[in-house]
């Protein structure tokens, strides 16, 4: 996408979302524009999802657009400058009310459905383990861009050294994907700091004690620390305490010496304990998240994937999904990548077959097939929004039959990590036909690659299959099977202007 068309989509959006003074915050994630609102009513949800670029919507704790990679992060620069051109000096505390456009509605009933559910699940996301995880997820979303060029470096390291290509530039990739890992706790130390509330850098530098080579002269518990010993979940845990001790600093420290004394006694306090008491405790718990996914994957992978695969679009719904970003940034600091993601977004595949399967099960309703295809590209690149809100939630029995066609390539996938051939992906983000440069496994790319490949296919399959025949009722059918859009109007989304983007 061209700059001046990122601007232009940026355009596009900001009338939409009630204007500049409407807007009270503007962040990107890996697909989704989030912003926060002052007034939700000025929101023109539908005309947002006529705009070419956009996938989908997502309404939660913020606004959240969706984008997709790449085009999010090109947008998101041009609508914080238009935000900032245009806001009034003083935002109005009630903005009038913005005429919502005249349009055709399509599939009302879907999306009346989807609003519904959205809701409740955004007042079912609102409970303090929900909140804190989503904060967590705050810490390592930023991380992402670096982890996918690292590994995807990394994966291109490995094929030249394995080729026997190239052998004087082998050693210049392993030091740009290594660099980053090396010293990933102390972004995370950082992001942590800033997202609850610290001086981030102060963050950063407790956590720069867990991967100080010269930690490795200090006894804790009997035995010598290793550097980065604790690794992302000790830097973390390290971060949130200076936060904490900071706090209490500028509570009773008088202002006349409180730049002096209060990043002092942050370091100083925070890094003792985290010397002598939190690498050793997030060493022992990281090896044994480790220990344990190789020990359940190696003894159970197919019942594990057909599991992890199955419960993985719920865990999205619920937003207890974030939980597992620590735990496949720990996997990947270990073992160079994380066997779990490949299985999970086998529940991605799942989802494409099921919209598959819609589509074909109701060739008279133009409005969703119209839907179905705009959002399958995206699909196919692991990008599940605009099927999974705009297609099998709303509809009910196909998101479950989704989930069936997940548990199954999750079973396909994890069977085989179970017969000894044992992979993963180098970064967390991508999902679906993404993921094939980010695979990295012990028994060559070739069976990696095609173990993927087989798993997406029985996702397909499986999804398909349980939607065609058991995702519909015969109301369902008779209600649904009919075209709600008069032959003269004009469909709300334009498939030939849908980008097929991750």
């Amino acid at each position: 996408m061209a700059p001046d068309k990122n601007r232009a989509t940026a355009a596009a959006i900001l009338p939409l979302v009630g204007g500049p003074d409407n807007i009270t915050s503007i962040a990107h994630c890996m697909t989704r524009l989030r912003i926060g609102l002052r007034d939700r009513s000025l929101v023109q949800d539908e005309a947002l999802k006529a705009v070419p670029a956009v996938m989908g919507v997502v309404d939660d704790e913020t606004y959240q657009i969706v984008l997709g990679p790449g085009t999010v992060a090109r947008v998101t620069p041009e609508f914080e400058a238009l935000v900032a051109e245009h806001r009034s000096p003083t935002p109005p505390t009630s903005p009038p009310p913005t005429p919502t456009p005249s349009h055709s509605v399509t599939a009302e009933e879907l999306a009346d459905r989807g609003a519904a559910l959205k809701e409740a699940r955004k007042a079912r996301n609102a409970t303090p383990v929900k909140l804190f995880l989503r904060r967590v997820a705050n810490i390592f979303v930023p991380l992402i861009p670096a982890l996918i060029g690292c590994g995807i470096i990394a994966g291109l390291g490995g094929v030249l050294a394995n080729t026997g290509w190239l052998p004087a530039v082998v050693p210049a990739l392993a030091a740009m994907a290594s660099g980053f890992m090396s010293l990933i706790a102390v972004f995370v130390g950082y992001n942590t700091a800033k997202e609850f509330g610290g001086t981030p850098i102060l963050g950063g530098a407790v956590a720069a004690v867990i991967v100080f080579p010269g930690v490795a002269k200090i006894d804790a518990f009997g035995q010598h620390l290793s550097p980065g010993q604790g690794g992302v979940l000790g830097a973390l845990a390290a971060a949130y305490l200076a936060v904490r001790v900071e706090r209490l600093c500028r509570k009773w420290v008088p202002e006349a010496v409180d730049a002096l004394v209060t990043p002092t006694v942050t370091v100083l306090v925070s890094g003792l304990v985290t010397l002598f008491g939190l690498m050793f405790v997030a060493g022992e718990v990281s090896a044994a998240i480790g220990s344990s996914a190789t020990w359940l994957l190696a003894n159970g992978g197919a019942l594990a994937g057909l599991v992890l695969g199955g419960l993985f679009l719920p865990l999205v719904m619920l937003g207890l999904h974030q939980a597992l970003i620590p735990i496949h940034t720990t996997l990947i600091e270990q073992n160079g990548y994380t066997v779990l993601l490949p299985i999970l977004a086998m529940a991605g595949a799942g989802q494409v077959g099921a919209a598959i399967a819609v589509y074909c099960r109701l060739p008279h309703n133009r409005s969703l097939r119209t839907t179905i295809k705009s959002a399958l590209p995206a699909g196919f690149l692991g990008v599940g929004e605009p099927l999974i809100y705009g297609v099998s939630l709303p509809l009910g029995r196909p998101f479950v039959t989704a989930c069936v066609g997940g548990a199954a390539g999750g079973a396909f996938v994890g069977l085989f990590n179970q017969l000894g051939v044992a992979f993963g992906s180098t970064a967390i983000g991508p999902s679906g036909w993404a993921l094939f440069p980010l695979l990295d496994g012990k028994s060559g790319m070739g069976p990696t690659l095609a173990i993927y490949a087989g798993g997406l296919a029985v996702g397909y399959l499986a999804g398909f299959a349980a939607t065609y025949f058991f995702g519909f009722t015969g109301p369902m059918l008779t209600d649904l099977n009919t075209d709600p859009v008069p032959t003269s109007a004009t469909p709300t989304t334009d498939p030939d202007k849908e980008p097929a983007l991750a």
